[in-house]
């Protein structure tokens, strides 16, 4: 509704508008044909000579008369006309708006489908409809995205809450001691929450497009090299082996971007990797360059991804395994903080499989800066 009065004090003032244009141009017009027009006419009448005096008035009011006749209709004709104009404009103004102020009220009441068709009334009521618009669909997915966070914060969270309030109740009752071994996995647990409100923290935020970046210039080898040094000492742990390779355009190649958030990236894929493969056995984190784009794969030779499976593994609290995946303590969003940030990079990821024990391969496409 205040829309709607928006318009009819939008409609009111473009009349006065017109209307003070009309007066300022009809008082302008009768302060010359009254105060100048005369003269003028009589200095003419006057150098033509051989007219009387009595004539010359005559002609003079004559002049007057229909200049101030013509004037009166011609300011008749142009406040018909901005009448006429104001009203068409508003009307036309009105229907423009009514789609955009009940679009605002189905959007306020969590209808974030709605959308207002562009309307032809200039670039300033095309920017508002693709505004409005814009803001729709950042607002429906900001909704869906905190509508999926829940129901699966709802689902991750359930187990270790359980697990913690039993033992509590256990412990309470005297049924259970708490002894260094159950105060351990009560840790554990907590450690598990902690890190799955910040991966959901974070990787909410790159979806919600709120990611804070530091761009620079990042070298490849850099980034290869990086990962491999923050990575090393939990793969010799876990006696696999890690390796890297970059062709001779790749240790030459840089791309724009956050050098934290990158190496996120590669920390996430890395530890992906070593949780699907065995001791003994061997990941390989490779880089090759082309004309605009560098890709940096990570490859190993584990468990892999059943055929049917590998469209699903960037997707939230997704397991290929989820009961080997708990045990060794992944949040189940790795792979889609990865992708969330890799997207925010301008950059592509993608997962390919031949198959149940053959490995998998996680790769990333990373536009090229000069």
């Amino acid at each position: 509704m205040g829309l709607i009065h928006g318009v009819r004090d939008l409609s009111a003032r473009l009349l006065l508008a017109m209307l003070a244009v009309v007066l300022v141009g009809g008082v302008t017009a009768w302060l010359v044909v009254v105060g100048i027009g005369p003269a003028v006419f009589r200095s003419h009448i006057t150098g033509m000579g051989g007219f009387e005096a009595d004539l010359a008035l005559h002609a003079e009011e004559a002049f007057r008369t229909a200049t101030m006749l013509s004037l009166a209709v011609a300011l008749i004709a142009a406040l018909v006309a901005s009448v006429g104009i104001s009203l068409v404009l508003s009307r036309r103004i009105k229907r423009s708006l009514a789609p955009v102020t009940a679009a605002a009220g189905r959007v306020a009441g969590g209808d974030y489908g709605s959308r207002i068709p562009t309307v032809s009334l200039g670039t300033e009521f095309n920017d508002l409809s693709r505004a409005f618009n814009a803001m729709a669909t950042d607002l429906g997915r900001i909704e869906a995205t905190r509508t999926r966070i829940l129901g699966d914060l709802a689902h991750e969270m359930r187990t270790p809450i359980t697990t913690i309030g039993a033992y509590l109740e256990a412990i309470a009752d005297g049924v259970q001691d708490a002894d260094p071994a159950t105060l351990t996995m009560l840790g554990d647990q907590v450690i598990r929450l902690a890190r799955l409100s910040e991966d959901i923290s974070t990787v909410t935020t790159a979806e919600e497009g709120r990611l804070t970046m530091h761009w620079q210039r990042l070298s490849v080898a850099e980034i290869v090299t990086d990962a491999v040094a923050q990575a090393q000492a939990q793969y010799t742990s876990r006696s696999v082996t890690l390796t890297a390779t970059l062709t001779a355009a790749a240790n030459d190649a840089f791309v724009q971007g956050d050098r934290d958030r990158i190496g996120q990236v590669f920390t996430n894929l890395l530890d992906n990797a070593i949780r699907h493969t065995l001791p003994g056995g061997e990941v390989e984190l490779s880089a090759a360059a082309a004309a605009t784009t560098v890709t940096i794969s990570v490859c190993d030779w584990g468990d892999g991804i059943p055929p049917d499976q590998v469209s699903h593994v960037f997707e939230r609290f997704y397991r290929v395994d989820a009961s080997r995946d708990r045990a060794h303590g992944g949040s189940g969003i790795g792979l889609a903080i990865a992708k969330s940030i890799t997207e925010a990079h301008h950059g592509s990821i993608r997962a390919d499989s031949p198959g149940v024990g053959r490995g998998a391969t996680f790769t990333i496409a990373l536009p090229l800066t000069s």
